[in-house]
């Protein structure tokens, strides 16, 4: 069991390794750039969400479960959203960048979370399909953790504070890979319903806050970004 969860551990730790790269190269961040991040982030939820996850969850759940965890997931951003912008200081200029910074992380560690016992499933049903999981979800965390990371910078929060917080989502994968050791046999109605959660949740994120912000400053880059977002999740699908 060991051997699989520190997998996932290695899969996780792609969201890290996407904030370090944006925080190493955050000189770049200007108006241009983070419109090109956005909408990159912009096309990958939204790839993630019509070719992975819905499909997924369909397949593990029933229509009405699906229906249920989707709408769930919608609410739950929905409510995060509102007691964000309770609790944040109104008078904090780059305010809707730290806010939408933590909607997107929390929607990536909802997504995360089935990612985990998507693994452990792996490894459960065939012995080449578990590393192949590993090392996909491993690359499609890298680009999560760059659009988790850019608004919180472009925020104003420091290096420190945006890498810990994308050190805790890596660990949601393991922990998922963990619970899905013991439940890998009786977990697929569960798994349907979490990753329909997931993609309610990424669904809100999208529409209401990463695809709108990512046209304020560039609606070319923002484009660009997008088109190259869902390019890479596609060509991900395909080869890995």
């Amino acid at each position: 069991m060991g051997s699989i969860v520190l997998q996932g551990l290695l899969a996780g730790l792609g969201t890290s390794l996407g904030a370090l790269m944006v925080i190493l190269f955050g000189r770049m961040m200007r108006p241009g750039i983070l419109s090109l991040l956005l909408g990159l982030a912009s096309g990958i939820m939204t790839a993630v969400i019509v070719f992975d996850l819905l499909p997924s969850s369909l397949r593990y759940g029933s229509p009405l479960a699906v229906l249920a965890g989707f709408g769930g997931g919608i609410i739950l951003m929905a409510a995060l959203d509102l007691s964000i912008n309770i609790i944040t200081p109104a008078t904090f200029k780059e305010k809707n960048y730290i806010k939408m910074g933590y909607l997107i992380a929390t929607g990536i560690a909802l997504h995360d979370l089935p990612e985990g016992l998507a693994i452990a499933a792996g490894f459960a049903t065939a012995d080449k399909l578990g590393p192949l999981l590993v090392l996909a979800i491993g690359l499609h965390n890298i680009p999560e953790g760059m659009a988790a990371a850019a608004p919180l910078l472009y925020g104003g929060l420091n290096a420190k504070r945006v890498l810990a917080i994308n050190a805790l989502i890596s660990l949601i994968t393991p922990l998922g890979t963990f619970w899905g050791q013991a439940l890998v046999e009786s977990s697929r109605a569960f798994i349907g319903l979490l990753l329909a959660l997931a993609a309610g949740a990424m669904t809100y994120i999208v529409i209401g806050e990463l695809a709108p912000e990512s046209r304020r400053n560039s609606r070319p880059m923002a484009y660009l970004g997008m088109f190259a977002g869902l390019a890479l999740i596609l060509i991900l699908s395909f080869t890995v």
